[in-house]
């Protein structure tokens, strides 16, 4: 008896659902804190609020929440691996348009991050007995959106230069690890909203499915 193959569709094909489903809800989301949705805004500051109190409450958690986004998963340190992960590309492999093309991406990814919080302007938080302090506009987090990106570029070129499974494995839990814990510790500081580290999540990993799409279309 005959079966019919399953036919996978096209790795490009797969990727540009991806994208268009990740600049959709980007696009919603933006859009609705635009708008100061009102249940939006309302699930922001009780989340707010309630991280808050224990933030304050927890002085301990607070410092080491401290150290991991100031210092660990501060977007500087990632653009640093990144820059890093670059040039060994240019040693190990030759890979100039591969390195350029980590490099430019996380360039683009700190424009269309700065470009979006003067385009929102969206205010942090405001308490008054702040655990922590940022600058500028929330919306999105910056945090969240460059270890989304950085992390994902540099699981992809694992898989990309065949990277042993293991390796592979450890390296996705160090990402998720880093990416969600980033993402929790802005709350729980007290430096952004929720919807701002959705949006960054959102945005990082929108950036990193187009990027993946122009390698295999142009620097391959």
């Amino acid at each position: 008896m005959r079966t019919t193959p399953v036919i996978a569709p096209p790795p490009h094909r797969t990727t540009g659902r991806a994208a268009l489903l990740l600049g959709l809800c980007s696009g919603v989301l933006s859009a609705l804190v635009l708008m100061r949705w009102g249940p939006l805004i309302a699930t922001d500051r009780s989340v707010a609020r309630a991280s808050h109190r224990w933030a304050v409450a927890e002085p301990a958690l607070t410092r080491v929440c401290r150290v991991l986004s100031d210092r660990v998963w501060d977007p500087w340190t990632m653009r640093l691996l990144a820059a890093a992960v670059a040039v060994w590309l240019l040693w190990r492999y030759a890979a100039r348009r591969t390195a350029a093309w980590l490099a430019v991406t996380c360039l683009l990814a700190t424009l269309v991050q700065q470009w979006l919080k003067a385009a929102v302007g969206r205010a942090r938080p405001v308490w008054p007995d702040p655990v922590d302090s940022a600058h500028y506009a929330a919306f999105p987090s910056g945090h969240a959106m460059t270890a989304t990106v950085v992390c994902g570029l540099l699981l992809w070129l694992l898989a990309h230069h065949g990277a042993p499974r293991d390796v592979r494995r450890v390296a996705l839990g160090v990402a998720v690890v880093s990416v969600v814990g980033v993402g929790l510790t802005r709350v729980w500081l007290g430096v952004h909203w929720m919807s701002d580290v959705v949006g960054g999540w959102l945005l990082g990993a929108l950036t990193v499915v187009c990027a993946v799409q122009v390698h295999r279309r142009w620097v391959r």
